[in-house]
């Protein structure tokens, strides 16, 4: 069952367009991943789905219905969830504070229990609640960023990069426990990443963007094992 479809999207900043007409889709509790050269659109496609950026044509559709043109805060009531590659964390804030404001719109409650569920999904997370986010070291920022996204409860959670910056090993981390996101808690995900093998292979599809425009579309593990997609996008 179909989710969330993007279709046929004309988006860009100001008046220069960057997305020519663009179309994706995700099922409910499938992962896809977003694959391109730097400029082809990716991180564009993503916040214009989240209503950041303006879309000139095309539509959004969010279990059927028409939401182009809600506003991000509309998006996430319906079940988004965002975690862009920069600013995702309120830095002058501390993690506790952080928590607290992805969760803003729910009662106290909720948020407690939201908080405990982070807790075991990021369990550094909690010896930590007093610290400042900006103190953070990289990969407990992006925890931070991920847990804060999870505490509004998002039916599809979207994230730029999240391995930018990482050392391997937090990296892996980090895709670990996007796996657990995916595969224990049935969240339908999107993700933009540099690292094309290691998103791809905890993947169902994948994209190619090139130049604002759909290139190529396949399971992930198709793509994995196509030679010239390997050589053109995921270095050979």
């Amino acid at each position: 069952m179909k989710i969330l479809e993007a279709n046929n999207i004309f988006a860009g900043y100001g008046k220069s367009e960057v997305l020519h007409g663009v179309s994706i889709y995700i099922e409910k509790e499938e992962a896809i991943t977003i694959i391109g050269p730097n400029g082809a659109g990716k991180s564009t496609l993503l916040k214009a789905i989240m209503g950041y950026i303006p879309i000139f044509k095309g539509d959004i559709y969010w279990r059927g219905d028409n939401i182009t043109h809600l506003k991000p805060h509309e998006k996430v009531n319906r079940g988004f969830g965002y975690v862009p590659q920069l600013g995702n964390v309120f830095p002058s804030l501390t993690v506790r504070e952080n928590l607290e404001m992805g969760g803003f719109i729910r009662s106290k409650e909720i948020v407690k229990e939201r908080m405990d569920k982070a807790f075991q999904l990021f369990p550094i997370l909690a010896d930590r609640l007093k610290q400042k986010a900006g103190t953070l070291s990289g990969g407990q920022s992006q925890m931070l960023g991920m847990a804060r996204a999870l505490m509004t409860d998002p039916e599809v959670l979207m994230l730029d990069e999240p391995s930018a910056g990482l050392s391997p090993m937090v990296s892996e981390e980090v895709f670990s426990i996007i796996t657990d996101i995916h595969k224990k808690m049935g969240r339908a995900i999107i993700i933009i990443e540099q690292d094309a093998y290691q998103s791809l292979s905890i993947s169902d599809r994948g994209y190619v963007l090139v130049m604002g425009q759909n290139e190529f579309e396949d399971r992930a593990d198709k793509i994995l094992s196509n030679e010239k997609i390997r050589e053109a996008y995921l270095g050979g």
